[in-house]
């Protein structure tokens, strides 16, 4: 159905449809910007979102991912950052293939709209300049037809009167005459403005204006299929990302169904395990007249308090040290600032060089971890050699390529590098060595380590699994760091007879069971430890009970424990024979 033959008489009305057919196409572009907007702004925060819950480097929550359970979210993290990035996908494909196009077709549909409504201007115009002509001609027309009736009347009044002249008579005749010929020449006028007006309002009303009508027709007719085409390439643009978006989701079930419960318990054992075998028996030691029964360390408690109380002249008690805690002259203070300051330190990798801080297993994957690092940096440097050689060799066969002897100070450099990874590989493969040696077998009797192992593991005070170990108490006992004040206070409420183990008396000295040389300077940083430099002679109270630390004292004042990798221990005769 055509709109000329129609609507020829709508032509303010098509302008209005039309004109709202653009307002239509100019909402419906809008609605896929906001779209578009919408979507950039949720893949934004989809990948803020990945990021924040990424490991961060060097922390405990990159520790954790040799569980499957956390690489499989660190995985999920992954396809989450690639599902945000098909959103951006889509903004961008709705913003190139609909905005961007719909935009410049607006811009042609626009200047298409004003030239057909103009050429209708132009031809509503004529045929209302016409119609205007052959309105005047035929008020004209009229005028003369009434001018020439009058001037007859007027000649046939002079005619008929007897007392007028004969010239008056013949100057009205003549008048009379004249008007008529003048209507005679307006109606002629008239007739042909008409016939033209006609011919004129025939072509406007059937051939000029359908014309117009039918183009504004077909460009209406284009702009509706375009709004439908866009409407396609909408959903179209979703629907060309769901494959990836389908991956990443496959991705996502894949690592949940990689988690394995098995491995990741596995995975804490080789973590956490000691390395240290459970403690053996008691033996019974009877009391005879004028014997002391042994000092024996309590092993299933924070406090060494059972066993170590001893009868000094005059009925009192001698008090043992209760780790984390220190005698300051004539009084205790509770030092729970510094400890949990040393379980910080623990936790953020700070210890001794030679992992002497940890278990004797836990030690060793360390010192073991630590010896392929540097052999992975040795192999580097000496590829790098290789390659500089190479590159000298070059030089020396071509001397117009470069000079050989601007290779031979990285050379150097590169051998001292070699030769000095190598010698911190011998030092780390001699505290393996030493940590190997002193790991139980299987075969091995049990022997009584720390007890604290068992008492802390049973009693579920050991907060975070995560916390690195720290050094043995200077009771002997091998610890492991709680992470709050408030569980230390837990574990110290619960120590039997923890009131009457301490009082403001000095404690009790130790005898000296033999001497040692230091071997290597140690700074003895955390409490219970003792600083000492290289060649100095001091006094053994304590001996190394499997755990890597020998207790010595300097004078009267100045007592505690260094690793016995650090010293060379001389024992009296008669402790070797006990």
């Amino acid at each position: 159905m055509s709109w000329g033959s129609e609507l020829w008489d709508q032509f303010d009305n098509l302008e209005k449809h039309t004109q709202s057919g653009i307002e239509f196409v100019e909402r419906y572009s809008k609605f896929v910007k906001e779209r578009s907007d919408i979507e950039i702004s949720y893949a934004k925060q989809i990948r803020n979102l990945s990021k924040k819950y990424q490991p961060k480097k060097n922390s405990r929550e990159e520790e954790e991912n040799k569980y499957t359970s956390c690489r499989a979210f660190l995985s999920t993290l992954n396809e989450l950052n690639d599902y945000a990035g098909q959103h951006e996908v889509i903004a961008e494909n709705l913003t190139s293939q609909i905005i961007t196009e719909l935009s410049r077709y607006l811009t042609e549909l626009k200047a298409e709209r004003k030239s057909h409504f103009h050429d209708g201007r132009k031809a509503q115009q004529q045929i209302e300049s016409l119609w205007k002509q052959l309105e005047s001609s035929k008020r004209r027309f009229e005028r003369d037809c009434k001018e020439a009736d009058r001037a007859q009347q007027y000649f046939e009044r002079m005619d008929a009167d007897i007392n007028v002249t004969k010239a008056d008579v013949e100057k009205a005749r003549q008048q009379a005459q004249m008007r008529h010929q003048i209507a005679a020449d307006s109606k002629t006028e008239y007739s042909n403005y008409l016939t033209k007006f006609n011919q004129e309002q025939n072509e406007h009303y059937y051939t000029l204006i359908p014309n117009i009508f039918q183009k504004l027709q077909e460009m209406e007719e284009r702009r509706i299929e375009r709004v439908g085409v866009s409407m396609k390439t909408y959903a179209e643009v979703d629907r060309e990302v769901l494959p990836i978006v389908g991956k990443c989701l496959d991705g996502m079930t894949k690592a949940a169904e990689s988690i394995e419960p098995k491995t990741d318990s596995k995975q804490v054992v080789e973590s956490y395990k000691s390395g240290f075998e459970p403690p053996g028996d008691v033996e019974f030691e009877d009391y005879g007249p004028g014997q002391t029964m042994k000092r024996t360390v309590s092993e299933t408690s924070l406090s060494n308090s059972r066993g170590e109380a001893k009868e000094r002249p005059g009925g009192g008690k001698s008090k043992g040290k209760l780790w984390p805690f220190i005698k300051n002259k004539n009084k205790l203070s509770l030092k729970l600032i510094t400890f949990n300051s040393h379980v910080r330190n623990l936790i953020e990798g700070s210890g001794p060089e030679d992992f002497s801080h940890l278990p004797p297993e836990q030690r060793r994957k360390k010192l073991q971890a630590k010896i392929d690092d540097i052999n992975k940096d040795i192999q580097k440097e000496m590829d790098q050699k290789d390659a500089l050689t190479k590159m000298k060799g070059v030089y020396e066969k071509n001397p117009q390529m470069g000079d050989p002897a601007s290779v031979d100070p990285r050379l150097v450099e590169m051998a001292m590098n070699i030769e000095k990874l190598q010698s911190e590989v011998q030092k780390f493969e001699g505290w393996l060595a030493e940590v190997e040696g002193r790991l139980p077998s299987r075969s091995d009797p049990p022997r009584r380590q720390s007890g604290l192992y068992e008492s802390q593991n049973s009693n579920s005070t050991m907060v975070d699994n995560n916390c690195a170990q720290d050094r043995e108490s200077p009771d002997g006992s091998y610890t492991e760091e709680q992470s709050s004040e408030t569980q230390v206070k837990v574990a110290i409420a619960n120590t039997p007879e923890f009131d009457d183990e301490f009082d403001d008396g000095d404690e009790e000295t130790l005898p000296t069971i033999g001497t040692c040389k230091a071997v290597y300077s140690f700074e003895g940083h955390n409490e219970g430890t003792i600083s000492v430099t290289e060649g100095e002679l001091l006094f053994v109270i304590e001996q190394d009970k499997g755990d890597g630390w020998t207790r010595i004292r300097r004078n009267e004042e100045e007592e505690g424990y260094v690793p016995t990798s650090y010293v060379e221990v001389f024992l009296e005769t008669n402790t070797k024979d006990s």
